[in-house]
Order: C-alpha cells, then sequence, then structure tokens
C-alpha cells in the first residue's frame, strides 16, 4: 500500500479521515484482483468531485471575466476541465504513484491512461470536500485547475483542434486545410480510422480515431504540434 501522507503533502491537506482518499485513489480494477480489500472503488467520489469542480471553476471564470458572454465562458470551462487538462494536473502532483490499480490497468498507457488520471482527480476533489468542506475543495481547484487560465486563452486551447488549426492556418498560409481518410481498419463495430490533414498538397500530420471526426481532431493537433502553431 502505498504511503499516501506523501501526497496529503502535495495536495496541502492532511486528511482527518485517511480513508477517503485512499479511496479517491482505488480503481475499480484493483478490487477486482484483491477481493479481501475492505476499501471502496473511487467511482462514488469522482461523481461527487465531477460536481464540485463545475461549480467552482464555472464560479472562478464568471467572476474573472464579468463581460465575457455565456459562449465564452462554456469553452474555457470546458478546456479547463477536461481529461487531458485534468490528467495533465495529476500528473503535476504525482497521483499515478499512488493509485492502486490491477496488474492490467497499470499498463495502460496514452488516453487509457489519460482517464484513469482524469478520474482519480476528480474523485480527490470529492474527498477533500467530504473531509473539509467546499472551500478546502475550491482551493485545490483554484490553484491545481483555474490557475490554467492564461494559458488556456494564449493557446487559444479553448478552441477544438480543427478550429484552431484552421485559424492559424489560413492566417500564416493564406490557405484552408483539408482532410483525408487515409485507411479504415477493423470491424464495423470498432473501426479505426486514419486521416490526414493538408494544407494545399502537402501533407501536415495524420491522427487516429474511432470516427473519421475524432481522426481529424487528432490529426489538427498533431499538425499544431507538429508546426508549432
Amino acid at each position: 500500500m502505498p504511503d499516501f501522507s506523501q501526497l496529503e503533502q502535495r495536495i496541502g491537506h492532511p486528511f482527518t479521515k485517511p480513508g477517503l482518499l485512499a479511496e479517491a485513489l482505488t480503481h475499480r480494477s484493483y478490487l477486482n484482483e484483491h477481493r479481501g480489500y475492505a476499501g471502496a472503488h473511487n467511482e462514488r467520489l469522482e461523481f461527487l468531485g465531477d460536481a464540485v469542480l463545475e461549480l467552482a471553476s464555472t464560479d472562478f471564470l464568471f467572476k474573472k471575466f464579468p463581460a465575457k458572454p455565456e459562449g465564452e465562458l462554456t469553452s474555457y470551462r470546458a478546456a479547463l476541465v477536461n481529461t487531458v487538462s485534468l490528467s495533465e494536473s495529476a500528473q503535476t502532483l504525482g497521483v499515478g504513484e499512488f493509485l492502486l490499480l490491477s496488474k492490467g490497468e497499470a499498463k495502460d498507457t496514452g488516453r487509457a491512461r489519460d482517464v484513469i488520471l482524469a478520474d482519480a482527480f476528480e474523485a480527490i476533489i470529492g474527498a477533500l470536500y467530504l473531509d473539509a468542506g467546499y472551500s478546502a475543495a475550491e482551493a485545490f481547484i483554484l490553484k491545481n485547475i483555474c490557475a490554467k487560465i492564461d494559458e488556456v486563452i494564449a493557446k487559444r486551447a479553448y478552441q477544438d483542434a480543427k478550429s484552431r488549426f484552421q485559424e492559424v492556418a489560413q492566417e500564416k498560409r493564406g490557405i484552408t486545410p483539408n482532410y483525408e481518410t487515409l485507411s479504415e481498419v477493423g470491424p464495423d463495430h470498432a473501426k479505426v480510422f486514419t486521416v490526414g490533414v493538408f494544407i494545399g498538397e502537402k501533407g501536415i500530420a495524420k491522427g487516429e480515431g474511432k470516427s473519421k471526426q475524432e481522426a481529424e481532431q487528432a490529426a489538427a493537433q498533431a499538425g499544431l504540434d507538429k508546426m508549432g502553431w
């Protein structure tokens, strides 16, 4: 069992009910391999933490940008609290070192790992709320999530990748990028699409996804990364 006190120090809160933090870090898969484990998995805390996160981030944005319309605030919030953002914050805290996972889940990488970390981060918020109230959870959210807002705006991360790539391509090259499906593999119920993004006739990057739309977004993000936009 990990020494959760180290994570408490990083979070900045010594739990009066240590079992809450252990629960926040327990993935359902761990219970399947450890039938005698007395603790619970983190899905209920994640459910609670998600609601607290939405309220705290919404309140923060509402107060910080009094002149912004609802649509822009919604886009900002989505960029702050999406899976990638939460996963990055969890990684910064080193949450992955303390997760209780099955052997199989512990090997996950990429998107699957991001989801596990993001869920655990929300569960930690839920645990903080139960242990010390809304103010403690809000302070944690402001420090680890809302503090990213200037970077989100500077990088236009509140726009989806396709929109950002198109806007910058038009600005820098005067051309609207186009997308081409390069391959489709797998059975109908589990296809994987590979899409390329092009500026004119020049191929810029490729992306994969379970739908053409998802693959296009992945290609656009890869294009942004490759071009340094």
